[in-house]
């Protein structure tokens, strides 16, 4: 960035928002929030602030407000567990969405070594299960205690640690529970004598970055944590303000952007900023859009209605701009002079600490929920894959012979005869306000390549490109994909697998239950009418380097 977006400038406690009063239409959303005492009812935990329908779920889901003070207790207890595991210096995380991507953030900003585990992958489950066995901690982190993806790893290090020879109490020693009080996953804690923290009841799992769920993987990791409460609780003394208050201009900024009609001065009808690309500023906090991404898509999206999060690799990456695009930059704090670099400026720039950051997004998007006239805090439509992939599962997915096989790379949902044409006709009938989505059922580590694909792909298109790890999406913009705007088209890559993992103890393989998990959304795309295009690749990396270089023949 040549320069910080234009406007005025909101801050407190180091979070400052530029730009957010240049949004069309933000100073009258903020107005009628502040009309309606939004900021303070809000600080204040008021559950009825999103309508009747959406009060019960909101009066157990706003504890995120005030978690910063709240999770002060957490620390004289994580910092015992840590001196006594001080041993085991290889920190995995098995969690998904919510339960994982924060403390990934926060590992990665800080600098602090942690493994996360967020996939059924079974090259990347295998990998991890071999990598520093005697030194390593796995801390198993799920709101429900029975997500499946998080059930099988732990089943997994089970077995993994038993056959290395370890005792039940060296196995229990190993393991570190983070789950809702009450749930299965608490019992078996307890039941097998490995360390249980119950996680706030009154907190989601997308909004619980700053309580267990963040903290204790984080913790493990190294990092020292009271300084992001310490971020946090700073900024909380703003939220009830209705001025300099920086999060209740993103909120409004973000909220505004969705639903006010733009004229595009071309006589060609009004439009929205209703996608947000989310770009990396480079001054020093890192992922924070991936986690920002789940946050906004998992909670706006739903009634046909929501925010796209578009997280875009650099400044200079293709994708950051677009009619329909609000483009924001995420960073540390910054000088008023701004960032070097160059790139687009963008619309709206949040820079400040990861605690703050944190505080900040989760208070902006329960505003946005209170704009679009959503719940913010459910998540209706992620069910149904879940419930496609059970289902497989039991009875096996029908086998299904590809349209066409063109080298290492098999095609379904096509009549093209050629990856190259089957891609072309895919962005082709991707809708003028609709959108492009990359979901990847493949090892985030060992095809690390395949997130290429994003950019090369939004250089072919005018249209806003996402890219997702599966089955990890599913628990983030998988909500958006069937419950927003009905306008995204999906290309979901699978790939052959040559090393499968047993579940311990379940009919089923690692592999099996990521074919399914692939197989299960794809229905539920399909059957809402969604084109979606498969490709299966019969050699990983061979396939991955056909597909990209055939994603750069779009854009030459």
């Amino acid at each position: 960035m040549t320069e910080l977006a234009p406007g005025r400038v909101e801050a407190a406690a180091g979070l400052a928002v530029w730009g957010a009063d240049r949004v069309p239409g933000a100073d009258e959303v903020r107005a009628a929030l502040t009309a309606d005492g939004v900021p303070g009812r809000l600080a204040s935990g008021d559950p009825t602030l999103w309508g009747r329908e959406a009060e019960a779920s909101a009066a157990n889901r706003l504890g995120w407000v005030d978690a910063a003070a709240r999770s002060r207790q957490l620390l004289d207890p994580l910092a015992e567990l840590a001196t006594e595991l001080a041993d085991l210096d290889h920190v995995v995380l098995a969690g998904m969405g919510g339960s994982s991507l924060a403390a990934e953030v926060i590992a990665r900003t800080l600098d602090r070594p942690l493994t996360v585990l967020d996939t059924t992958d079974p090259h990347q489950v295998g990998r991890a299960l071999a990598d520093r066995l005697e030194r390593t901690v796995v801390v198993v982190a799920s709101k429900s205690g029975t997500t499946v993806e998080t059930d099988s790893q732990q089943r997994a290090y089970r077995r993994a640690f038993a056959e290395a020879g370890m005792s039940d109490g060296e196995i229990a020693r190993r393991f570190v529970i983070v789950t809702d009080p009450g749930s299965p996953l608490e019992s078996l804690g307890l039941d097998s004598g490995a360390t249980v923290f119950t996680a706030d009841p009154q907190v989601g799992g997308r909004y619980s970055a700053l309580t267990a769920f963040g903290l204790v993987p984080a913790v493990l990791a190294g990092v020292d944590v009271v300084e992001l409460l310490e971020q946090a609780e700073a900024l909380g003394a703003s939220l009830s303000g209705e001025a300099d208050n920086p999060a209740l201009a993103l909120g409004a900024a973000l909220g505004a952007a969705a639903t006010v009609d733009l004229d595009d001065g071309a006589g060609t009808g009004a439009r929205r900023r209703d996608k947000v690309a989310v770009v990396d500023d480079g001054t020093g906090i890192v992922g924070l859009g991936d986690w920002g991404e789940q946050l906004l898509a998992e909670s706006t999206g739903k009634q046909g209605r929501g925010i796209l999060p578009v997280v875009v690799e650099s400044p200079q990456a293709p994708g950051v701009t677009g009619d329909d695009v609000l483009t924001l930059t995420a960073g540390a704090p910054l000088p008023p002079a701004g960032v070097p670099g160059g790139g687009v400026p963008p619309h709206v720039a949040v820079n400040g600490p990861l605690g703050a950051q944190f505080l900040a997004w989760e208070y902006a998007t329960a505003v946005v929920g209170r704009v679009i006239g959503v719940n913010p805090f459910d998540e209706p439509n992620v069910t149904e894959s879940k419930d496609n992939t059970r289902a497989i599962l039991r009875q096996a997915a029908p086998s299904e012979p590809p349209a066409a096989v063109d080298g290492a790379v098999e095609l379904y949902g096509t009549s093209a005869g050629t990856l190259g044409r089957a891609l072309r006709e895919l962005l082709a009938g991707v809708s003028g306000g609709g959108y492009l989505a990359v979901l990847a059922y493949l090892d985030r580590v060992g095809d690390a390549g395949a997130a290429e694909l994003r950019p090369l792909l939004a250089r072919a298109t005018p249209r806003p490109v996402t890219f997702g790890w599966g089955p990890r999406y599913l628990h983030s913009t998988g909500q958006y994909h069937k419950g927003g705007p009905p306008d995204g088209s999906f290309l979901q890559i699978t790939g052959a697998v040559t090393g499968d993992v047993a579940v311990p103890d379940q009919p089923y393989t690692f592999g099996a239950l990521q074919a399914a998990q692939a197989a299960g959304d794809r229905q539920a795309l399909l059957g809402r009418g969604r084109p979606v295009l498969r490709l299966h690749l019969r050699d990983r990396a061979a396939g991955l380097a056909q597909l990209r270089e055939a994603a750069r023949d779009l854009s030459g």
